[in-house]
């Protein structure tokens, strides 16, 4: 099959990328110049495990390709999928669907023969029906099926979630696509069992710890909010979770200040962690922003070190202390916080952490180590939701 992938960010490049070591002929479109240059040399502009080498061989055995221009990769393409940003726009919290619409219609003037025109990116409900309009009024003629297949990849496991998903969602209504899947009617019910059957919202997902943050999951809830504002049919529960979440972020700065005596003036702080979560560069909505932001504000200083985002936490937090190791950011620190659960932590030297440290104050805020192997060491430990362990 020969593919076209909009958009070169994590989704349409994990996308694209593992759709060539299936065997297919991809190419990945970007408007960035300099992108797609660096993509061609085997550079990526994210991390994710595992990427870097996937890209580099489909390179060189001629399946994965990368070009500015989108004309000929869809007059060509078999299926077009719709990879780029969907951003929360500004002002109002609406997902910013420009970027969708805009390729819809640049894809519409390029097709050729029958096409499958997919969108990949995470959109609002009626989306694909707007695509499918703007296809129509372009290319009234067009050969052109619109397919919704959300995607549901893990930052940090991109890679197995696209070639071991655990449930893969496509939806269509045209007749010629059945071979692709039947078509459906909504059912509250299934769609209940359906999220039960997504292991992101299964028990290893339902840890204390110092609120959620991504680039998916705030960005979509909050547009979720806002369509329901729209049709006056609030969503007070997701609207309340929001609130809450964003209240946890900071309430996490209230409880490093507490561990150290209520004043955090003059003080140094040791961040572990700035991703949102481990094993990504991405730094969306992370919580370590919220949180070190309000140790800032109390007057503490900041040491922060992060095994892969710390090039994205620079212009975000510019008034902090970056260090090369876990060891140099809590050297000399009255407090150490563990707020991104890197495998890199859940191992440290604990003798030698204690011995570096001006004070053995270590406030885990996501349960990584054990109260009494902390306790065994001498740190004055902080955890979340433990009995015993504030």
């Amino acid at each position: 099959m020969r593919v076209a992938m909009i958009g070169t960010g994590y989704v349409g490049l994990v996308s694209g990328a593992c759709f060539a070591d299936f065997g297919h002929h991809v190419i990945c479109v970007d408007k960035d110049a300099d992108k797609i240059a660096a993509l061609s040399r085997g550079d990526l502009p994210i991390y994710e495990p595992g990427l870097q080498p996937l890209v580099q061989s489909n390179v060189r055995e001629g399946r994965l390709r990368f070009a500015t221009g989108l004309a000929a990769p869809v007059s060509e393409a078999d299926a077009v999928f719709i990879a780029v940003g969907t951003p929360s726009r500004r002002g109002d919290g609406h997902a910013d669907l420009s970027y969708v619409y805009a390729a819809a219609r640049e894809i519409a003037a390029a097709l050729e023969g029958f096409t499958l025109v997919v969108t990949k990116s995470t959109v609002p409900v009626g989306t694909g029906d707007e695509v499918e309009r703007i296809i129509r009024e372009v290319r009234p003629q067009a050969d052109a099926v619109v397919v919704s297949n959300p995607e549901f990849l893990r930052e940090g496991a991109g890679i197995r979630d696209f070639k071991h998903p655990d449930r893969i969602v496509v939806g269509t209504e045209d007749e010629r696509a059945k071979e692709v899947c039947e078509k459906v009617g909504a059912d509250v019910q299934e769609v209940a069992r359906g999220i039960g059957l997504d292991n992101r919202i299964g028990a290893k997902f339902l840890h204390a710890g110092p609120g959620f943050g991504g680039s998916c999951f705030p960005k979509d809830a909050l547009a979720l909010i806002k369509t329901g504002q729209d049709h006056e049919a609030p969503l007070r529960i997701v609207e309340t979770i929001m609130a809450v979440n964003d209240q946890r972020k900071r309430a996490m700065g209230r409880k490093v200040a507490a561990a150290l005596g209520g004043n955090l003036r003059g003080k140094t702080v040791a961040v572990l962690g700035l991703t949102f979560k481990p094993n990504t560069d991405d730094m969306r909505e992370a919580p370590a922003i919220a949180l070190i932001t309000a140790l800032r504000d109390m007057g503490a200083a900041v040491r922060a070190y992060d095994p892969a985002g710390m090039e994205q936490a620079k212009p975000l937090l510019p008034d902090i202390a970056y260090a090369d190791s876990a060891y140099a950011c809590a050297q000399g620190a009255d407090a150490l916080v563990i707020v991104t659960e890197w495998e890199q932590f859940r191992a440290l030297d604990l003798a030698r952490l204690k011995a570096i440290m001006a004070r053995p104050v270590v406030v885990d805020l996501r349960n990584v180590y054990r109260p009494e192997d902390m306790a065994r060491y001498g740190f004055a430990y902080h955890s979340v939701g433990r009995s015993g362990h504030p």
